[in-house]
C-alpha cells in the first residue's frame, strides 16, 4: 500500500463538483507529477491530499489511515505542503520565516532546540538561501522566495511532499533551478513528490510517474510519461494537435505542437504543400 492515496473522491466547492469518485494512489519514493488543463481538479486533488479540502465523499488515506483522523500537527509531520500562493508575514526574515517550518515538533513540553536550530541551518544550505537568512522576505527576487518557502516546508522533515504549481511567475532560469532542486531531493534523498505543473515538457522531464486528468477529475493515463505521453493523450486531454519526440538532452518526451496552417494568397499549391508537411 502506498503512503499517500485516494479512494472514490468526490470533490467540490460549494455545489460545483470538480471531481468525482476519483481514486489515485503515489507510488511510493516517485516523482509524480499531476497534468491536465485548466479547471480539470489538479490542485483540488492536492488540497485533498493535504486535508485543505474535505471530500464531498471517499477519503484521502495517509500511512494506512484516512487523513482526517490524524491531528493538524501530525499530518505536518508526515506530509508538507508548498501551495501555489503563498504570503509572508509583513517584515519577517527568511530565517524567522524557515523556522516556522519546525512548529510542528514544537509543544508545551518541547520549544526551540539545538536541533531545530541545526535543521534550519542545514535546509537554508541545501535550497542556496543560506546567505539570505538576515534579508526580509519582502525584498527577494520571485526565484529566491520560492526557494525561501521550499526550505520552510523542508523544515517539518517530511518525506512526503506537496507542490502545487512549484515554478508559477518564475523565469524558465528559475524554473529550472527550483525543478532541479526537486528532483534530487527525490533522488538523492529519497523524498515523494507529488507536484502540479503546467507545462508539459517539465512534467514528462522530472515525473518518475505522471497522472493525467480530463476536466471533471476524470483519469486519462498514468504511469512513466515515457509510456504515456503520445500525441493521442495529448490531443485527447490538451485538445492540442501535436508531435511526441524524443527530448535530445534527456530522451523523455517532448512535446511540439503543430505549425499553425498559414493561408497563402494566390498559390493553391503552396497551401497544400503546408497541410502535406504538418500531415507527416
Amino acid at each position: 500500500m502506498s503512503r499517500l492515496r485516494a479512494e472514490g473522491l468526490t470533490l467540490a466547492y460549494d455545489n460545483r463538483v470538480v471531481a468525482e469518485d476519483l481514486g489515485v494512489s503515489v507510488p511510493d519514493g516517485s516523482f509524480t507529477v499531476i497534468v491536465g488543463p485548466n479547471a480539470c481538479g489538479k490542485s483540488t486533488l492536492l488540497k485533498a491530499f493535504a486535508r485543505v479540502l474535505r471530500p464531498t465523499s471517499g477519503a484521502v488515506y495517509l500511512d494506512g489511515q484516512v487523513i482526517a483522523g490524524y491531528r493538524a500537527k501530525e499530518v505536518a509531520r508526515r506530509l508538507g505542503l508548498l501551495p501555489q500562493t503563498s504570503i509572508a508575514p509583513g517584515g519577517i526574515t527568511v530565517g524567522d520565516l524557515v523556522a516556522r517550518g519546525r512548529y510542528p515538533h514544537q509543544g508545551l513540553l518541547r520549544q526551540w532546540s539545538t536541533e531545530d536550530e541545526a535543521v534550519v541551518a542545514e535546509v537554508l544550505r541545501r535550497t542556496g538561501v543560506h546567505d539570505l537568512a538576515g534579508r526580509l522576505v519582502d525584498e527577494l527576487s520571485g526565484g529566491q522566495r520560492q526557494r525561501v518557502w521550499l526550505a520552510m516546508v523542508l523544515a517539518q522533515r517530511a518525506k512526503l511532499l506537496l507542490l502545487d504549481e512549484p515554478t508559477t511567475f518564475l523565469d524558465i532560469a528559475h524554473q529550472i533551478e527550483v525543478l532541479d532542486l526537486c528532483a534530487e531531493l527525490h533522488e538523492r534523498d529519497g523524498y515523494t513528490l507529488v507536484a502540479v505543473l503546467h507545462d508539459l515538457n517539465q512534467a514528462c522531464r522530472y515525473a518518475t510517474h505522471m497522472v493525467a486528468l480530463r476536466p471533471g477529475g476524470v483519469i486519462a493515463a498514468e504511469g512513466h510519461p515515457s509510456d504515456i505521453v503520445t500525441a493521442e493523450l495529448v490531443e485527447d486531454v490538451f485538445g492540442l494537435r501535436c508531435r511526441v519526440v524524443d527530448d535530445p538532452e534527456t530522451g523523455t518526451p517532448m512535446v511540439v505542437p503543430l505549425a499553425r496552417t498559414r493561408r497563402t494568397v494566390g498559390n493553391p499549391a503552396a497551401a497544400d504543400q503546408v497541410v502535406s508537411t504538418l500531415d507527416r
